[in-house]
């Protein structure tokens, strides 16, 4: 007797503690997925044990870490998974959850993983491309600067070489820094004060727009990025939106989804 196939799609986003963006991100990335793939069960993780750790403690909402979620996963049945990281790079966490789900995936008749937003150079370009859409009634006589968050992984050097494909597309004046790592926020003030814009629009490059957007963004700290442009002397707007409210961004994520699915692994 042929075994029942059940399909399954895990999410796995780093995560938030701010239950506003989550709904307008996180939520909003998986309610695509499902809409995408309604032959497969959606579940989610998150890579963020201390965000899991303070959500159960402050709202007592659970969130599975990928280990749970996979075994969640077993004991409903699912055989084939597809796996989609809400990531943007390729980094750390993205490491750890593939070292994660490997641990499991004997368990499973197949197990397919979808790529993070930033991983080809099409991705890039498609990226690019959606958040200009979104953004595209900048003043003339300002800065687009974006946020992301940074990290000691190699992979950082892929926000650098976005920063230079947004001026190879054409968008002079847009910017891509990083809070923890480079681009750092000094040598974006040099490159922005260079560049003759009178104000400036602050976004984060972040699936969601939770602390980092909140307080080192947008934050009245004297470090904010806030702060310290307006401290230059520019005029400054923040943009309180993640990643993940861009439809078009909520797209790419899909298309990953239907790459792994195109592909053996």
């Amino acid at each position: 007797m042929d075994k029942i196939v059940k399909k399954g799609i895990l999410a796995v986003s780093f995560g938030t503690s701010v239950n506003a963006t989550r709904e307008k991100t996180i939520d909003a990335i998986e309610k695509d997925f499902q809409e995408a793939f309604p032959d497969r069960t959606l579940y989610r993780a998150w890579t963020s044990r201390m965000i899991i750790q303070k959500l159960k403690a402050r709202d007592n909402i659970r969130i599975d870490t990928v280990t749970e979620a996979m075994e969640r996963m077993m004991a409903d049945g699912i055989t084939e998974v597809v796996v989609q990281p809400t990531h943007v790079i390729n980094g750390i966490e993205n490491d750890q959850m593939i070292s994660d789900v490997r641990a499991c995936q004997d368990h499973f008749t197949s197990v397919r993983f979808g790529t993070p937003l930033l991983t080809s150079d099409e991705d890039s370009c498609a990226v690019i491309e959606a958040v200009m859409a979104e953004l595209k009634d900048l003043p003339r006589d300002g800065a687009l600067v974006f946020m992301g968050h940074g990290t000691t992984h190699y992979a950082n050097s892929i926000y650098a070489a976005l920063d230079d494909k947004f001026k190879d597309m054409g968008y002079s004046n847009v910017f891509l820094g990083t809070v923890e790592a480079y681009p750092s926020m000094e040598t974006l003030m040099k490159l922005v004060q260079t560049c003759g814009a009178k104000r400036v629009t602050l976004a984060p490059f972040m699936v969601v727009a939770g602390d980092h957007a909140l307080n080192d963004m947008s934050g009245d700290d004297p470090d904010s990025w806030r702060s310290r442009f307006e401290a230059a002397g520019f005029t400054v707007e923040c943009v309180l939106r993640g990643l993940g409210e861009y439809k078009g961004i909520r797209n790419l994520y899909i298309k990953h989804i239907q790459d792994a699915l195109k592909n053996s692994f």
